[in-house]
């Protein structure tokens, strides 16, 4: 199955579709943080679309992966990610700690854009998924008119960012989970992860 989606075909798909917004003073308490960067001409590229190798390593920055213990204290063996692979330890990382899976075969995929979906489902096990019941799960998706476009393997992780307020939905309250996620998607999850430091429930 093609994996990727020509710049021109994503064009069209996104041509009428009520995109999410991202306040800046989100973007600016990220960048504070150390959690994300901006350019040296100070652009953050906030509608830029991030990749499985960007994800990794914000996550291990942002959340400290490299402290935690991991279930597998082994390197895992990625056929695509060489040692000299700019993102090499920090997939290394995601990888050992369980936050991110790869793909059969040993293959990780580091450039491959990630959808919404699969974004804010690997930003909750970084978070920790809560162990919501079925039926707390689907009161919690009810309330957005296209959660039903969420994978099923997705949904319980999905529950968990819904409900710790880390989506971004459009004017329609849409999730919108197929479509890719951008450096603005994840700047707002993260300042609001940043809330949850300050103020945990």
């Amino acid at each position: 199955m093609q994996r990727w989606i020509s710049a021109l075909t994503l064009t069209m798909m996104l041509a009428g579709v009520a995109v999410a917004q991202t306040p800046p003073q989100s973007i600016d308490r990220v960048v504070e943080a150390g959690y994300m960067s901006r350019t040296a001409g100070g652009d953050f590229r906030e509608s830029e679309f991030l990749s499985r190798a960007e994800l990794a390593s914000i996550l291990v920055r942002s959340f400290r992966l490299s402290d935690r213990t991991p279930p597998n204290p082994n390197p895992v063996q990625v056929r695509d990610v060489p040692s000299n692979h700019w993102a090499h330890s920090d997939i290394q990382t995601v990888l050992r700690t369980g936050v991110m899976t790869g793909y059969r075969d040993n293959l990780f995929f580091p450039e491959q854009r990630v959808s919404r979906a699969e974004a804010f489902s690997i930003f909750a096990q970084a978070y920790g998924v809560f162990q919501f019941p079925d039926q707390t799960i689907a009161e919690v998706l009810s309330q957005y008119p296209d959660s039903a476009q969420i994978p099923a393997w997705a949904q319980k992780s999905m529950a968990t960012a819904l409900y710790e307020g880390f989506v971004n939905t459009d004017a329609d309250n849409r999730i919108n989970p197929t479509l890719p996620m951008t450096r603005g998607d994840m700047a707002f999850a993260l300042s609001r992860y940043l809330d949850r430091l300050e103020q945990p429930r």
